[in-house]
């Protein structure tokens, strides 16, 4: 099987975490793998998956108007010299003459349902290759059945051409923390032991950040010791950050970080006194089985397939600033809640392994070879 990794961005956000978690998944489960990537990722993908062909693409690749054309040309290409039996496309866009079965992962449809959530140039493109795959893939894979009823309901596709597959984690790397670590993270951050109220991912709107903002400070205002907000993540753009941050009161603190290395999220998530991602839509809710597995008490919301990766192990909340900030308040006076939910958050984040998903995901090309032979 070839798998497009072409399109991991140079931030290595939750796209990378899910081609690397598989890749070396199906590697270790001896699956007959070629990678085309870019050549920046050659030596990774190498020790990632040892026994894979990797195909380093040329260097207009990171140029992404020079990958989607070279993804319609040169992978069917590539897929001609490495022999593949099915290619699998896990960032939406599929070639439109493959000659072969294609598997296309749709990591959500958050695009269709909260339109005004999205960059609208962005938007416009992914709502095109969405349409497409799901029109024209062999079959589709989703990370959850709440993206796979999406993709019915709102763009009519064949059920019975839908696989689930869960995403895993990796409990080396999401772990929970040392003390060590803990306190590594809180000096970087500037916090030095202050308590914190930790987000990590892009700042769009559908991620429900201004709430949060909102929310936060009307909980911890009259706090004697109020805990930080923390918001992590690699950029992204939402126009009411600014004004939600504008209202915050100046005893109060937030501390916007950027990035940080996924050696340091353990430490983030293990060390906050609750890990708060209120998002209104996810595909899955990748960061939130990570805090999970960092052993974090978490607060999200039952938007989409959340529940499905939550369980009863999270605490749950309405979107809205006042639903946030009600929950916050409770889960910071209640110190025994937050151990428990701590505990069984952990517990919960085992059931999911990047070994499960890569056999999920055998199955469905498995499925796409069989498919594809019986209509040609």
């Amino acid at each position: 099987m070839l798998v497009d990794a072409t399109a991991v961005p140079a931030d290595r956000g939750a796209l990378c975490r899910y081609i690397d978690g598989l890749l070396a998944a199906l590697h270790a489960q001896g699956a007959d793998l070629a990678v085309a990537c870019q050549r920046a990722d050659e030596e990774r993908y190498g020790l990632i998956a040892p026994g894979a062909r990797i195909v380093a693409g040329p260097a207009a690749l990171s140029h992404r108007a020079s990958r989607l054309a070279w993804e319609q040309t040169g992978l069917p290409y590539v897929a001609q010299q490495v022999g593949a039996d099915v290619i699998h496309l896990p960032a939406y866009i599929l070639p439109m003459r493959a000659g072969l079965p294609t598997v296309v992962t749709i990591h959500d449809v958050t695009v269709f349902g909260e339109a005004e959530g999205h960059d609208p140039i962005r938007s416009t493109y992914i709502k095109s290759a969405t349409r497409t795959a799901a029109r024209r893939a062999t079959r589709l894979i989703a990370p959850s059945r709440a993206t796979r009823d999406e993709l019915v309901s709102l763009l009519d596709a064949d059920p019975t051409h839908i696989d689930v597959a869960y995403h895993g984690v990796d409990h080396k790397i999401f772990h929970r923390p040392s003390e060590v670590e803990v306190k590594k993270v809180s000096d970087r951050l500037g916090l030095h032991g202050r308590p914190y109220i930790a987000y990590l991912g892009a700042l769009e709107p559908r991620k429900n950040v201004p709430n949060l903002i909102r929310g936060w400070a009307r909980a911890v205002s009259d706090h004697p010791d109020p805990p930080a907000l923390v918001l992590a993540g690699s950029g992204g753009w939402d126009d009411e950050v600014d004004a939600a941050l504008a209202t915050v009161p100046l005893q109060l603190k937030v501390v916007r970080p950027g990035y940080l290395p996924w050696s340091a999220l353990p430490g983030f998530f293990g060390g906050a006194r609750v890990v708060a991602l209120p998002s209104r839509g996810e595909g899955f809710g990748l960061p939130v089985l990570e805090a999970m597995s960092c052993g974090a008490p978490v607060l999200t919301t039952r938007r989409g397939p959340l529940p499905e990766v939550g369980g009863d192990a999270v605490a749950y909340t309405e979107p809205d600033a006042w639903g946030i900030c009600r929950a916050l308040s409770s889960l910071l006076s209640d110190d025994a809640r937050r151990q428990d939910l701590a505990e069984a958050a952990y517990a919960r984040s085992q059931q999911f392994s990047w070994e499960a998903s890569a056999q999920a995901h055998l199955e469905s090309f498995e499925r796409a070879i069989t498919q594809y032979a019986a209509s040609h």
